[in-house]
């Protein structure tokens, strides 16, 4: 096992990963991973996007973490990701306005949890499509997950004044409020417009939408 402490990177690089990883894992423990839950089966590769297992699935053996628990590093999933995303940006490069290739990159970063580049991709798209609400979803998570909480908000934000009652946004604005901004009252107000504007939710997220409303409205503020 690699000394990661003078060997591999900087202190901000291994402080980058330990910020990523808790991010993830945080989001896990509490079955909240920011832009899933109301959307099934619509995503289903992407659906593992923040698990550690959904990175180490390479053919190049020597970039790939060794062992059953291995966890690969930032640069080793940049790795990964940069060769995976590589004959996609090359027919960037001759079709630059193509949203759904732009779309496809994002997501192989996404996926490896080299967020600040995923979310480059999914702004390029949006300046293409800009009415794409789950693009913007997809935007505001990795803008989450690099630590700009404020401009995942306002994405959110953007995204419901396209589409005043989609759940997804709704849900994900209420999720950083919550845990982003420690902002109880903001999230549960959030939550309780989703099931205002979505009466015919499915039953099972109706009730963990009620679950959460209950559990942040009856806690004590910080």
């Amino acid at each position: 096992m690699a000394d990661t402490s003078t060997q591999s990177g900087t202190p901000r690089d291994h402080w980058q990963a330990r910020h990523v990883y808790a991010m993830a894992a945080g989001c896990l423990l509490v079955g909240l991973v920011i832009g899933y839950l109301f959307r099934g089966s619509e995503s289903p590769k992407l659906a593992s996007a923040v698990e550690p297992n959904s990175v180490r699935q390479t053919s190049d053996s020597e970039t790939a973490p060794q062992g059953p628990q291995a966890i690969p590093t930032l640069e080793q999933m940049k790795h990964m990701s940069d060769k995976q995303a590589g004959p996609l940006l090359e027919k960037l490069k001759t079709d630059p306005g193509n949203a759904d290739l732009l779309i496809r990159v994002a997501n192989i970063y996404r996926s490896t949890h080299q967020f600040q580049e995923a979310a480059s991709y999914f702004d390029k798209a949006l300046k293409i499509d800009p009415k794409n609400v789950a693009t913007r979803g997809e935007l505001a998570s990795c803008l989450y997950y690099t630590g700009d909480v404020d401009g995942a908000i306002g994405q959110l934000q953007q995204s419901l004044k396209d589409d005043p009652k989609n759940a997804d946004s709704l849900f994900n604005l209420g999720v950083i409020k919550w845990q982003g901004k420690k902002d109880g009252s903001g999230a549960v107000a959030a939550w309780r417009q989703l099931l205002k504007s979505n009466p015919h939710l499915e039953e099972s997220k109706k009730n963990q939408v009620e679950k959460l409303i209950a559990e942040v409205g009856s806690a004590k503020p910080n």
